[in-house]
């Protein structure tokens, strides 16, 4: 089972990096992981906010990369991407990382 400090707290190790290599200006944790009620086969929800200039390169690479850092599937959505209808549920519980 994965578990959310486990996740943050690899998240913030990781911040520097991500933002060298993949143009993330900030990153959280929503979804299951945050809720405690992941089960095997449910994926890592991650809110993304990128740098300008960032593209879609830099999300499927940012994708792979975490799902190989996390050995499990990833989901992941830019901040400016998200649908009204989800924006009050994914924004209430997003957990950001901070350098």
């Amino acid at each position: 089972m994965i578990k959310r400090d486990i996740v943050l707290g690899r998240l913030d190790e990781l911040l520097p990096e991500l933002k060298r290599n993949y143009k993330v200006k900030e990153i959280g944790l929503f979804g299951s992981v945050v809720r405690n009620d992941y089960k095997t086969g449910s994926d890592i929800d991650f809110l993304v906010e990128f740098e300008k200039g960032a593209d879609l390169f830099d999300l499927a690479a940012l994708g792979i990369f975490l799902e190989d850092e996390f050995e499990s599937k990833v989901d992941i959505i830019s901040k400016r991407a998200v649908r009204d209808e989800l924006k009050q549920k994914i924004f209430s519980e997003v957990i950001y990382v901070h350098a």
